[in-house]
């Protein structure tokens, strides 16, 4: 179904893709395209393993998760971000945050959020109705206040510097952002996201899948998920956050 395609799609390069791609070509290397030729191959000779390799029972949710973990990535340079500039404006380019909330208003608000989860997602569960139907106005409210304060970072970023009298009010936008958001997806991976595939067959959530990977490639080309995983993944280096080892949480104190 749409994963075999998505394997296939991930090593070559990012075409028609939006201004916020633009320059970060999604060209794997050789070896992960023979890997993904390989695999390709293998799901033609072995028709039956469909359902596991990315079959309709999987794809569609699997998917918005998988963006889920784009936008925490941002959320996590915000978080760090805000951290640093509480002790020194001057610690963090602003261009780096620019660029982030550059990524999550076009993957994230405009196209994740609106396209996929306000036009399908959220009208299934009001009509389906049930205990999940009740967060659907409030993660659109939030939604809302998300693209409001995304407005005032781009705003404020756009600077060349970032000083005392603009970081204070900037850190407090981060933070609450981070705070909202961690919440608000926690929320929909575990409950919203299940209830809403609860309310399709297999059939329908084929057909669900088909359809967000055409709106996905009708923003940002072939494979915009590749491409924003480049970019933040940038982004991160630029700031000195891309090493996982340096997230290690120490040891407890000494007890006893």
């Amino acid at each position: 179904m749409n994963r075999t395609r998505r394997q296939w799609l991930a090593g070559m390069s990012i075409a028609g893709a939006g201004a916020l791609f633009v320059g970060c070509r999604g060209q794997g290397s050789s070896a992960r395209n023979e890997e993904a030729k390989g695999e390709a191959k293998g799901e033609e000779s072995s028709p039956d393993n469909g359902d596991e390799q990315g079959g309709a029972s999987v794809s569609a949710t699997e998917d918005l998760m998988r963006e889920h973990g784009i936008l925490r990535r941002a959320l996590l340079v915000y978080q760090e971000s805000a951290i640093k500039l509480r002790e020194d404006a001057s610690a963090i380019a602003p261009d780096a945050l620019e660029k982030t909330a550059q990524l999550f208003r076009s993957f994230g608000e405009d196209y994740h959020e609106k396209q996929l989860e306000e036009a399908y997602i959220f009208p299934a569960l009001k009509k389906a109705g049930g205990p999940a139907a009740i967060y659907a106005d409030v993660l659109a409210v939030q939604h809302a206040r998300g693209r409001e304060i995304t407005d005032y970072v781009l705003s404020v970023t756009a600077a060349e510097k970032l000083t005392w009298r603009n970081s204070a009010g900037l850190v407090n936008a981060l933070q609450s952002f981070v705070r909202m958001y961690e919440h608000h997806a926690a929320f929909e991976d575990t409950i919203v996201f299940p209830a809403w595939k609860a309310t399709m067959d297999d059939k329908r959530l084929d057909e669900i899948g088909e359809k967000f990977e055409e709106i996905e490639h009708k923003e940002f080309g072939e494979d915009g998920f590749e491409a924003a995983v480049k970019r933040m993944t940038e982004i991160e280096e630029s700031l000195g956050m891309a090493d996982l080892s340096l997230f290690t949480a120490p040891p407890p104190p000494a007890h006893g």
